[in-house]
């Protein structure tokens, strides 16, 4: 049985919820069908439904703006509604002005996640929620299966003084939750007072990986190409906060990682010797098009995931940086540039949620010490976030 997302169920139901009301849409070219239809388009030809706006969260409406780049404001070309930015040049660019909500009835969220803390569609969701609730708007999340399941949770929580736009939020690194169960949690804990109603998949179960749910994976950013990207993507990111290319400019991000001063035999077989669970390593040399080290040749290496049910993303991830970093020596930098709209606080350490993780690998510690401080928040967040859950 094929899953059905939220956008399926409710366009079964012909959008009847919506007849009689102006709409605001947050989308991006994950917000289609099955048969590829986008969420505007649908809304558009509507009967009774009024489709008044379109909000753009990072990389756009249309998804075609790299990361960390501000989004313009536009209209769209199809349907001819304005078109929002909801990531822009400044950190207020980041939720809706009031004047944009004025005149909705109700906020429809269609868009695919892919299960880390970093990724910024639920924080963007997030602020979306608290102003809409302060204008009167009712918010409604078309829900959309979690690419690496439900059912496995790692790292640990981003503590007070390193929040960002990368993890805005006490989550793990990897939070094993669907965007609809995310909203109805930080509805509740951070007291948006959001009316809120979320429509569930079907047929999703937590268990489940992105090929058992037989729905396409359309890439929700420039850099997702597929569910392997996803996989990865809970560790690699933290790669961000250094000099090491994450493989952007390649046609495998994040699943290759290299640097100009690496060797890359050294730091594949300094990987195989951990012999993290579920992964291969393999020497990999490449020249991104784009972004760091651009047009440099880069040695360094590929991550096969052999077990998904095994593979542990955060450990690998810090594995990767702490090989690197003593591969490379004094060549090996951190980010120092500003990193979503904080200049105060290293890229590294808003991607670890602590300090303390940086700090510890600067001072020599051993590689169990270390990955203990991207450790151990599991079993409590399970709890909590218990009762939001959606889906067996």
């Amino acid at each position: 049985m094929q899953v059905r997302t939220g956008l399926e169920v409710w366009e079964g139901e012909e959008f009847r919820a919506l007849r009689g009301l102006r709409v605001g849409a947050i989308v991006n070219p994950t917000s289609v069908d099955g048969r590829f239809r986008h969420l505007a388009d649908l809304l558009w030809a509507a009967p009774g439904v009024t489709l008044a706006a379109l909000f753009g969260p990072e990389h756009g409406v249309r998804g075609e703006v790299q990361y960390m780049e501000a989004v313009a404001e536009a209209k769209d070309p199809g349907t001819g509604v304005p078109m929002y930015s909801l990531y822009g040049a400044t950190a207020e660019s980041l939720r809706p002005r009031r004047e944009w909500l004025d005149g909705l009835d109700v906020m429809v969220f269609d868009i695919q996640d892919v299960g880390a803390r970093y990724y910024t569609y639920v924080y963007t969701m997030a602020l979306a929620m608290e102003a809409c609730a302060k204008a009167g708007v009712r918010f409604v999340v078309l829900d959309r299966p979690n690419p690496l399941g439900g059912e496995r949770v790692e790292g640990n929580l981003v503590e007070p003084g390193f929040r960002s736009f990368v993890g805005l939020y006490p989550l793990p690194n990897r939070h094993g939750m669907t965007l609809g169960e995310l909203a109805r949690m930080l509805n509740a804990e951070e007291r948006f007072g959001c009316d809120l109603a979320v429509v569930p998949c079907l047929g999703w179960s937590r268990k489940m990986r992105w090929a058992d749910t037989g729905l396409p994976f359309i890439p929700p950013s420039p850099n997702m190409p597929t569910p392997d990207t996803a996989q990865v993507y809970p560790g690699m990111c933290l790669l961000e906060g250094t000099n090491l290319s994450e493989g952007r400019g390649t046609c495998r991000p994040f699943e290759q990682f290299g640097a100009p001063y690496l060797d890359a035999h050294e730091v594949a077989s300094a990987l195989e010797r951990h012999q993290l669970p579920g992964l291969r390593v393999r020497p990999v040399h490449f020249v991104p098009t784009w972004d760091k080290h651009r047009g440099a040749g880069c040695a360094g290496a590929f991550l096969h995931v052999t077990d998904p049910g095994a593979f542990l993303s955060v450990r690998t991830g810090l594995a990767v940086v702490a090989e690197a970093r003593r591969v490379g020596g004094r060549d090996f930098q951190w980010r120092a540039e500003a990193y979503e709209f904080v200049t105060d606080v290293p890229a590294f350490d808003l991607l670890c949620g602590n300090a303390r993780v940086r700090q510890s690998l600067e001072q020599g510690a051993e590689f169990e010490e270390v990955a203990a401080l991207l450790d151990g928040a599991e079993a409590a967040f399970l709890e909590r976030r218990a009762p939001f859950l959606m889906y067996g």
